[in-house]
């Protein structure tokens, strides 16, 4: 057979005997099928990338054109804690060649969605994204992400924007934390001083949130190499009270036993002298949880510290990267919300109330200018007496007044404040150098009064001269924002332990 003659044949079974529809079809579906593919894997729902105005393009920052054009110019902006939650406004990257820096690779980084302002919550494309990078990489991201959130976009009815120093940039964070957010918990460590949780007194923040964190199945992690946080999981007041010599006045000896445990973490494991220490966080709510840090530089100076004894005069608790820890008064731990709650403003005789010892400098200037004063409405005693608390208890008496005095003791913290809030009292905390709690996302204007030191003795004027406007505004402001103080026995959404885990998250990132 020729090969004239074969061509020929060939040429008859293309043209007469080959199904052209059928084929026609099935290359139809096949690249119906490639596109769709394409599609599922966009960053963001291909109706959004449609929809981006002309603006929405062209006005965006150099780098959220660098990540869309897959430009090879771009620069993820890296923000403390109080800086990104604290900021209304975008900042402006510079430029810089491909590279590593900070582990970050830059390939990575061009090839990163960028979220348009209208997106409203996390979406299902971004998180897949995220979730294929490694801990670093993802929190870039995120920092990127958080600081561009858009102010317009969250209707959240769980939240009351006023309680909130930025409330768009809080609610977009918040998501990030519960779609990514990995801790890794260290098993070493002697019982109690390690992971015991004291959960009564005044000292049982540290306690509930260890106990809650360690119960935990959605942030917890057992492989270290994908979490974002490395959690010492001690309690100050468990190691008081194994080690410390009643009345010795010297705290060295617990102070070197949490240097020498962190110096074991980092000879036995990587992650410790990886960061120096910066990616671990500690949680310490006793008065002298910054003083034990001090024999061990990296662990006082680097690690993300959670302290109710936040004091910024003395350089160890550092606003902004350290989170100011609730000092919370629990009684029963079996029923952490008892007695929470309080009368109406109306059913408020008293103008204010204070009972405590005369601990610290302030407490006896207040008890000198104040005690004895009850017909003007001042309710400020020493210890309460006994033939007070036969008629009206301490509970009581928050729960009957409009302003309760919160004046430091010793340290700069008192359990007051949140007691105050957990009996719907609005607090008045008397502390120069003192960090609210939670303060790097709640506004606390908005639902206390701050008064000086040396303004102690004007401190009937200040109260009387807020208008009742104004009062009411202040006590409806406490009872909303209450509900992030409550410690819960199975935790809910953005009570105390996740508050508190925010905060130390965001000081992360």
């Amino acid at each position: 057979m020729t090969t004239k003659t074969t061509i020929q044949k060939i040429l008859v079974f293309l043209l007469f005997k080959l199904n052209w529809r059928k084929l026609f079809l099935a290359f139809s579906v096949f690249t119906s099928g490639s596109i769709l593919l394409q599609m599922s894997s966009l960053p963001l729902p291909f109706i959004q990338w449609m929809s981006l105005p002309h603006s929405e393009f062209w006005g965006r920052t150099p780098l959220d054109a660098a990540l869309l054009l897959g430009r090879s110019h771009a620069q993820i902006v890296t923000l403390s804690g109080s800086d990104f939650l604290n900021s209304s406004t975008k900042t402006y990257p510079k430029e810089r060649k491909r590279g590593r820096k900070n582990g970050i690779k830059a390939n990575l980084l061009l090839s990163a969605p960028t979220v348009p302002q209208n997106v409203k919550e996390v979406d299902s494309h971004m998180k897949r994204y995220v979730s294929t990078l490694t801990p670093e990489e993802a929190l870039a991201y995120v920092k990127n992400d958080v600081q561009n959130a858009n102010p317009s976009s969250y209707d959240d009815t769980d939240l009351y924007a006023p309680l909130f120093r930025n409330i768009s940039i809080f609610k977009r964070s918040y998501e990030w934390m519960e779609q990514l957010l990995k801790v890794y918990i260290y098993q070493e460590g002697q019982k109690p001083i390690f992971h015991v949780p004291h959960l009564t007194g005044i000292y049982s923040s540290e306690g509930w949130f260890m106990k809650l964190l360690m119960e935990n199945q959605q942030f917890v992690t057992k492989n270290p190499k994908e979490a974002h946080l490395f959690y010492l999981p001690y309690s100050t007041r468990q190691l008081q009270m194994a080690l410390y010599v009643p009345n010795s006045h010297n705290l060295k000896p617990l102070a070197v036993f949490l240097r020498d445990h962190v110096k074991m973490i980092a000879a036995k494991y990587p992650f410790w002298n990886r960061s120096r220490g910066s990616d671990h966080f500690l949680v310490a709510c006793h008065d002298w949880g910054p003083y034990l840090l001090k024999e061990h530089e990296e662990l006082m100076r680097n690690t993300i510290k959670a302290l109710c004894n936040a004091d910024a005069s003395e350089k160890i608790f550092i606003p902004g990267k350290d989170v100011s820890l609730p000092e919370t008064t629990i009684r029963n731990w079996k029923r952490p919300l008892r007695n929470v709650g309080g009368k109406r403003p109306s059913q408020r005789p008293i103008l204010a109330f204070f009972a405590g010892h005369r601990h610290g400098r302030v407490r006896p200037i207040l008890l000198k200018h104040w005690s004895d004063r009850e017909e003007e409405g001042m309710r400020i005693y020493g210890p309460l007496p006994n033939r007070v608390s036969r008629t009206m208890s301490y509970p009581q008496h928050m729960k009957s007044s409009k302003y309760c005095i919160c004046p430091m003791g010793y340290e700069v913290n008192s359990p007051r404040i949140v007691e105050a809030i957990y009996y719907e009292c609005v607090p008045v905390i008397i502390a120069d150098d003192f960090v609210p709690p939670l303060s790097e996302v709640l506004k606390w204007d908005a639902f206390s009064v701050r008064v000086g030191e040396r303004d102690i003795p004007r401190l009937k004027e200040i109260l009387v001269g807020i208008p009742l406007s104004r009062y009411l505004v202040l006590q409806g402001n406490v009872r909303r924002v209450q509900k992030h103080f409550l410690w819960n026995l199975k935790p809910v959404r953005y009570d105390l332990f996740h508050m508190i885990l925010h905060s130390i998250w965001c000081a992360r990132i």
